[in-house]
């Protein structure tokens, strides 16, 4: 069984989870149903997928955990086009975590294709 702590990709999808926690705090209330639930789940959905297939017993299953984990990366990078768009973020946030989220994004597409050629 892996230790997910210690996968670089955990420590920074979960670093970038918190920013996402304390960015959409600042979104309108009216938005804590949508838009602010929407990208917070997303969001945290990435290092929890990386954590449930550390927890698996083979290379293919973390693998697929790892599909999920990019799917919710693309996600969350469509929430923060979304939340620059509507004014929630300003331009400066928005080039940090779209920078921060396509780093995580090519992270996780790497260490697949480490899995794949094991």
């Amino acid at each position: 069984m892996r230790d997910f702590k210690k996968y670089e990709i955990w420590q920074l999808s979960h670093a970038f989870t918190l920013k996402i926690y304390s960015n959409t705090s600042l979104f309108p209330k009216d938005e804590m149903y949508g838009i602010t639930s929407q990208i917070r789940r997303a969001s945290s959905s990435i290092p929890t997928n990386i954590s449930e297939g550390c927890g698996r017993n083979s290379d293919k299953e973390f693998n697929q955990y790892l599909n999920i984990a990019l799917g919710s990366a693309s996600e969350t990078e469509y929430l923060i086009i979304l939340s620059r768009d509507l004014n929630y973020i300003d331009t400066e946030t928005f080039e940090i975590l779209e920078k921060e989220i396509n780093t995580i994004k090519s992270k996780i597409y790497k260490l697949k294709q480490i899995l794949i050629q094991q």
